[in-house]
């Protein structure tokens, strides 16, 4: 007998605001860390090392958190496998959001000396554990609810949560970017941080609402869940799980350069004002949004994998245009940068959540999709900005950083080329319905 889980389809609205919601609110924490390691994390807990030092310190910490994501990958994939998607999402909500919070309220340098940093890597480490389980977790509750012809529009649904969180984090950051600069990094900074609390309570709200697909109750009914998802994974599918990991390097490369080495190239060497940046990227996060939704209407027609070779190509091209218009000190040319950047993630992300679930089997499938998103993000987003402040020290030329970037992206290119979609058993033998909009 099907329990009452898999007989009752949530709407489309509901899956949308679950999936979305949540999505937002994590990554708004996560990125107002990133943020804020550009423009005051160095000042304020290291303030004895030189500037590049400092710089070079902050995003090693802003860079730890990736490290933590693929170890909350595999937990969170682990126990979302065995007991369900929506326990899961709650638990990492609350993981990341008072990690969140408690960087608002600690201590700098200043006030308790070396322990100041070692408590923001530690809340760093929190945070990216928590989100390390996020992401797989929102594809999975939308794509498992929807019929695989709609799979790459229902996996959408979580990524407008990273240009959104972009566009908060921005926001928030922007509204405190008019204080002089000894107001900001006194309590300035801290503003972003705590606000965040309030976006928690709205996300669990949400998510409390939700249950897991009939494609996973399923499973659950049969007594089928694996024992240790993510042995089983890399015994049966170790190819995917490679190529997956390599292809989603490119994402995250090109977009924590604009959205978190920028902040710092673009205001240190350049000579942009820090607000005219965050209104720059903030303005582009439209594009960014807009784009995801044409890239998962047309990855549904034409196919996710072809849609994110698209996207793969792009970001192998764009990055060495892209610096040559933020060179020019100029706001429309470094607008145009930002906009095509964005158009650039846009489509990746659009198709991603689609091919994602259609290259693991349902029953280790959160901890696939997880474990293979959160290597791709360490790889191109902890290092990225590390490697580009380096990179700018030993040559003083953007160009090496834009070849860097678009050799992270030829990385991802050729791995997608490589995927293979599985079928899914579950999945054929009784298609799930595409959720109505007038059903709750």
């Amino acid at each position: 007998m099907a329990s009452p889980s898999s007989t009752r389809q949530p709407s489309t609205k509901s899956l949308f605001t679950a999936s979305f919601v949540g999505t937002s609110i994590e990554w708004y924490d996560y990125y107002i860390f990133g943020t804020a390691a550009a423009l005051a994390f160095g000042t304020l807990f290291f303030p004895q090392a030189s500037s590049t030092a400092a710089t070079l310190a902050a995003f090693a910490t802003f860079a730890v958190g990736f490290v933590a994501r693929p170890l909350g990958a595999a937990i969170f994939g682990h126990f979302g496998d065995r007991i369900g998607r929506k326990s899961m999402l709650i638990l990492t909500l609350i993981l990341t959001g008072g990690a969140t919070f408690l960087i608002g309220v600690l201590p700098t340098y200043a006030a308790i000396g070396v322990g100041a940093p070692l408590l923001l890597v530690v809340l760093r480490i929190v945070q990216g554990f928590g989100v390390g389980g996020e992401w797989g977790g929102a594809i999975l509750i939308a794509t498992e609810h929807a019929s695989p012809r709609r799979r790459a529009v229902y996996g959408s649904f979580a990524q407008f949560g990273v240009p959104i969180g972009v566009l908060t984090s921005n926001l928030a950051f922007l509204a405190v970017s008019g204080m002089s600069d000894e107001a900001f990094l006194s309590y300035g900074w801290r503003i972003p941080f705590l606000l965040s609390v309030l976006l928690v309570i709205l996300g669990l709200v949400v998510r409390r609402r939700l249950h897991d697909a009939p494609e996973f109750e399923r499973v659950k009914e049969r007594n089928a869940t694996s024992k240790v998802p993510f042995t089983e994974l890399a015994r049966r599918q170790p190819r995917n799980l490679a190529l997956a990991s390599l292809a989603s390097i490119a994402p995250p490369a090109v977009g924590y350069t604009v959205i978190v080495y920028m902040l710092t190239y673009g205001t240190t060497v350049v000579g942009f004002e820090r607000s005219t940046l965050l209104t720059l990227i903030l303005a582009s996060t439209v594009v960014w949004i807009a784009t995801i939704i044409g890239a998962a209407v047309l990855s549904d027609r034409y196919g996710s994998k072809l849609l994110y070779i698209v996207g793969a190509v792009t970001a192998v091209l764009w990055p060495l245009p892209m610096f040559g218009l933020v060179n020019t000190g100029n706001a429309g040319a470094a607008l145009a940068a930002f906009v095509v950047a964005a158009m650039v993630q846009g489509i990746m992300a659009g198709a991603q959540g689609g091919l994602f679930t259609e290259i693991f089997d349902v029953r280790f499938r959160y901890s696939g999709i997880s474990i293979a998103y959160q290597l791709g993000g360490m790889i191109g987003g902890a290092l990225t900005p590390i490697v580009a402040t380096a990179l700018f020290e030993a040559y003083r030329s953007s160009t090496a950083i834009a070849l860097y970037v678009a050799g992270l992206s030829l990385i991802s290119l050729v791995a997608v080329l490589g995927v293979r979609k599985i079928a899914a058993p579950e999945a054929e033998s009784a298609e799930p319905r595409t959720p109505s909009p007038s059903t709750g």
